[in-house]
């Protein structure tokens, strides 16, 4: 009688010579081995064979592209107006707006969009979004951080995390914080407090930079 040992070489022996063959005997071997009637085949087969009675009643679930309208065609010729889309967690801020420039905030500097501007993604931080239509600034925000997506059909999609008007900041209020970050980085003794800090210096030294205030 065979051990378990013994059992075990003789059954791996013909995959042994399929590995050791030539490349087209190894090819044929392979092949034969996988037309063995083995539990592991027998299963497979099984599973193929559910697999196709149950996958035309399954309903797939639904990617968020595929729930969104498509995307307007690049025109043949740069159109007059640009469209922006300005979008917050909590509303629209600006939906398909027409207007004739938006300078945003990018990391890189100050960044202008218009009309037939190349396809751009920019990041952005702390700083003043400007709208500007008829020749004059229309709207002007003050937003923490986000991103724009300039496409090739002269739109634009700003998204950002926090934004506000930036006629409904306090100026005193602006400099009194931004006062109080300062204080905090100068007597920071960890290094999260020092990036706690930091981030205070920078949000807030953007905004009195935007309002004109000085300390």
């Amino acid at each position: 009688m065979l051990s378990g040992r013994q059992s075990l070489l003789r059954s791996a022996a013909p995959l042994w010579r399929c590995a050791t063959s030539s490349g087209g005997i190894r090819r044929r071997c392979y092949a034969e081995e996988a037309k063995k009637d083995t539990p592991t085949n027998k299963a497979v087969e099984a599973f193929k064979e559910m697999w196709s009675k149950v996958a035309p009643n399954l309903d797939f679930p639904k990617t968020p592209h595929e729930s969104m309208a498509s995307r307007p065609p690049v025109p043949p010729a740069i159109p007059e107006k640009l469209t922006v889309n300005f979008v917050l967690p909590s509303e629209v801020a600006m939906n398909a707006e027409k207007v004739d420039m938006v300078i945003l905030p990018a990391t890189s500097g100050l960044m202008g969009v218009l009309p037939g501007h190349v396809p751009t993604i920019a990041e952005l931080k702390p700083g003043v979004l400007s709208v500007h239509d008829g020749g004059q600034v229309k709207t002007q925000y003050f937003l923490s951080s986000g991103f724009a997506f300039v496409h090739a059909n002269s739109v634009t999609d700003i998204v950002v995390v926090e934004a506000a008007p930036l006629d409904r900041f306090d100026p005193d209020e602006v400099r009194k914080n931004l006062a109080d970050y300062n204080q905090k980085l100068s007597s920071a003794t960890t290094d999260l407090d020092k990036a706690q800090a930091q981030i205070g210096v920078d949000v807030f030294g953007s905004l009195a930079f935007a309002l004109g205030v000085t300390a």
